[in-house]
């Protein structure tokens, strides 16, 4: 395991502490290791492709059907 010395701001001190108590962490090192793990599923999930975000808009703007009973009207 490495070992790291880091500065914290009063603030990112605070935040810290209270990720640790919130998910019951034995030290520090734990509450910074799942805020590390959380931006790394954040960052690494892909960004939509600007066309295909238009086209799911142009298809929300479209004409709908409303439909009161599903079964009655499609499982016939």
């Amino acid at each position: 395991m490495v070992q790291a010395i880091i500065d914290l701001t009063d603030d990112a001190n605070r935040v810290l502490n209270i990720i640790k108590a919130q998910h019951n962490f034995k030290n520090k090192s734990e509450a910074v290791g799942y805020v590390l793990d959380e931006y790394a599923e954040i960052s690494s999930q892909p960004e939509l492709r600007p066309d295909f975000v238009e086209r799911i808009k142009a298809a929300e703007s479209g004409k709908f059907i409303k439909v009161d009973d599903f079964a009655a009207r499609y499982l016939k």
